[in-house]
């Protein structure tokens, strides 16, 4: 199975152009559901605006946080993977579609210039003031390996130079006529990675981590994302 996660990013909307035939599942970000009428899953925080929300057909779905913080505990919860869509509807995908192929579109979360989201100007809500956020890359390796293990590629089509995201980035003409293979995780330490978690104990059940933010240590947690940076090597 394949999986689109389109984001806000500005160049989100190369999506229109896309034959998004090659995907089975399409799943959409925020806003991101305006782009292109044939995401089949949106996603979405608890706070996003009613008003916002897509309607979705028979075809589709929408999907907040009742549904994606059981599934991002799975792995770990929201303090080590980080408290942002991007990643959510990451883990969210992988663990819903078993899936061979993520492919990232708009989620470069590269903030610059006077149009930061697609729509225009936007809140640049990975840059934010969390402590989880400190490390975008090393939550976006622990993404990929987390994949990885589950024999399940991550790719990214954007083109700009720069990017949070660490995975290998290609063209939708290449996407389509290569197989791209899982990456080769580094076991030691993805072990040694998992065990720092596990020592920190930073797992909140209910999702809401920021409750308990005074309580997580910021040194730790960067020791653990260097792991996680290490581990995808």
């Amino acid at each position: 199975m394949n999986v689109l996660i389109i984001g806000s990013a500005p160049n989100a909307i190369e999506a229109r152009s896309l034959d998004l035939s090659f995907f089975n599942k399409i799943v959409t970000i925020n806003n991101a559901w305006k782009i292109t009428p044939f995401w089949t899953d949106s996603i979405f925080p608890e706070d996003f605006p009613k008003e916002k929300r897509p309607t979705p057909s028979e075809k589709q779905s929408i999907h907040s946080s009742q549904d994606y913080v059981s599934k991002q505990n799975y792995y770990g919860g929201f303090v080590y993977a980080g408290g942002t869509m991007a990643f959510t509807a990451a883990y969210w995908s992988l663990y819903t579609f078993s899936p061979s192929l993520i492919v990232y579109l708009g989620c470069d979360m590269i903030y610059s210039g006077s149009k930061t989201h697609f729509y225009g100007r936007g809140d640049p809500d990975p840059l934010r003031r969390d402590k989880t956020l400190k490390n975008l890359p090393a939550k976006s390796a622990r993404f990929e390996c987390f994949a990885s293990k589950q024999s399940c590629a991550v790719i990214n089509l954007s083109n700009l130079k720069n990017s949070q995201l660490v995975h290998r980035k290609t063209s939708f003409n290449t996407l389509l006529s290569t197989t791209f293979e899982p990456k080769i995780i580094n076991e030691l330490k993805y072990n040694e990675a998992l065990n720092l978690e596990k020592r920190a104990g930073y797992f909140i059940n209910d999702g809401k981590y920021w409750k308990e933010m005074k309580s997580f240590n910021e040194e730790k947690i960067a020791e653990i994302d260097s792991l996680w940076i290490e581990a995808l090597k």
